[in-house]
């Protein structure tokens, strides 16, 4: 049985808050509070979510938490975009957290059709 800390998606999960987490770091005092701290809760939520489906019995429990973790990324997506146009990042670093988003993405979907199809 794998443990929590050896699936990729989670362990990307929390490369994806470390990231994020220098950008909060980095923002103006004014805009933490905004759009830092909504895009704090969107990226961290995506990890919180994977645990606590992975920690379910059942997997239409499951399941209900990695659909949340979709809608996190999808919201993570939205406020990165704007830290970009409002030109609190760089490109470079824009792309690349999209990128770690996409990846995650792709995984999730994997995923869950795994668990639909198991079942």
């Amino acid at each position: 049985m794998k443990t929590l800390g050896n699936l990729e998606i989670y362990r990307l999960s929390l490369g994806l808050s470390e990231t994020e987490w220098q950008i909060y770091q980095n923002l103006p005092k004014t805009f933490r509070f905004d759009i830092g701290s909504h895009l704090l809760r969107a990226v961290d939520s995506i990890g919180t979510n994977i645990t606590e489906g992975y920690g379910r019995f059942h997997y239409k429990e499951s399941m209900k938490f990695y659909y949340n973790v979709r809608g996190s990324l999808w919201e993570s997506k939205h406020w990165i975009l704007l830290l970009y146009r409002r030109d609190f990042i760089e490109k470079e670093f824009y792309l690349t957290f999209l990128e770690k988003i996409e990846i995650l993405g792709k995984i999730l979907n994997n995923c869950i059709g795994r668990l639909k199809h198991a079942q």
